[in-house]
């Protein structure tokens, strides 16, 4: 059994540390069964850390084990990812695993560590043919803030980003903090921008469950109000060295105002305030400007944000349901023939 205080401290204090691999994350996940695998120093600490998110199929007795962004360890540390993993054979013998996913925050051209997962049963996806078929982000935008002051990150900004922030100020757009209460204007204006540009959004007791799962100290749901009214908002996610822009949406009245640029603004403000190193736009559909979904691109391009690409990774246990499930599974939620919630995927 994992000592919560322990882990939380090791993910807080970790530069790899990940929200996804938190505990709050697995209660988000309730309906995946969670196991914490750790590896620990001579003086007993913890040094390496997956949690693994665990599911059986349904009609058939084998499992899936994910990792949303694991492992958390140093990435020069062979030691204790062979036994991480040597640990995760034992609990996909125990739950009868088909195969093991994992998506961590390292970056696609890390050779070296792309090396060390195939040493020891991974295959890495070089290249991805569908976005859509990803549980995480592969390509994401991140701001890099360490050891920056407020002016700097914004000098860098694109000046269309900057011309729009000051607009909004001058337009009257105020920043507010939200409370649980306010969930259901979250959930109006994310289902106005799901209709408006394609996204799946979840349903509300989804960011009821999100929202109680975890604390004010890692999660800010944060609006833009306008004329008395909220037309824009986001739901951000700090935890240890980063901050995520994890859902946000408008409405489609007053998008003249900009609101969503200072919105955005607001949190990188909060996260510089926090000492974060990096705040995470994360994913975008489009790897370029000739997207159908380019808007979005060029909206987190222009807070002067890297376009980030992360490894795909996966380790088979068994072959043939592997195969079965890989020609299968992507073309029954095509068909919205969903196994289970399994692919639902996170859009903003």
């Amino acid at each position: 059994m994992i000592d919560e205080k322990e882990y939380n401290e090791f993910l807080e204090k970790h530069e790899k540390g990940h929200y996804a691999q938190s505990l709050e994350w697995a209660k988000v996940k309730s309906d995946w069964k969670n196991e914490i695998i750790v590896v620990r120093d001579e003086k007993g600490q913890i040094k390496a850390s997956l949690s693994i998110l665990i599911r059986k199929l349904p009609y058939i007795n084998y499992s899936i084990m994910y990792a949303p962004r694991g492992p958390v360890c140093d990435l020069d540390d062979e030691k204790s990812f062979k036994e991480l993993i040597e640990k995760a054979d034992k609990l996909a013998k125990k739950y009868k695993a088909f195969m093991l996913k994992m998506d961590p925050d390292i970056l696609a051209s890390n050779n070296e560590f792309k090396n060390m997962a195939k040493k020891y049963g991974f295959k890495v996806e070089e290249k991805i043919k569908d976005v859509n078929t990803l549980l995480q982000p592969r390509y994401v935008f991140r701001l890099d803030l360490k050891g920056k002051t407020e002016d700097e990150v914004f000098s860098a900004f694109h000046s269309k980003t900057r011309y729009n922030i000051r607009l909004a100020t001058r337009k009257g757009v105020t920043i507010r903090e939200g409370k649980r209460e306010d969930l259901q204007q979250f959930q109006d204006i994310l289902e106005t921008t799901g209709t408006r540009d394609g996204f799946f959004i979840r349903k509300k007791e989804y960011f009821e469950h999100l929202y109680d799962s975890f604390d004010n100290k890692h999660l800010k749901l944060v609006f833009a109000d306008y004329q008395g009214k909220p037309i824009a908002c986001v739901l951000n996610i700090f935890y240890g060295n980063k901050e995520w822009y994890l859902y946000g949406g408008s409405l489609n009245e007053h998008r003249n105002v900009m609101s969503t640029y200072l919105l955005q603004w607001e949190m990188i403000k909060q996260a510089i305030e926090r000492k974060m190193d990096c705040y995470d736009f994360r994913g975008v559909c489009a790897t370029d400007e000739t997207h159908y979904n380019e808007g979005l691109y060029r909206f987190k391009k222009g807070f002067n944000a890297d376009f980030v690409e992360f490894m795909d990774m996966h380790k088979v246990y068994n072959k043939f349901i592997y195969f079965l499930f890989e020609k299968c599974a992507y073309k029954l939620r095509d068909l919205k023939l969903k196994i289970s919630g399994i692919f639902k995927k996170e859009k903003k």
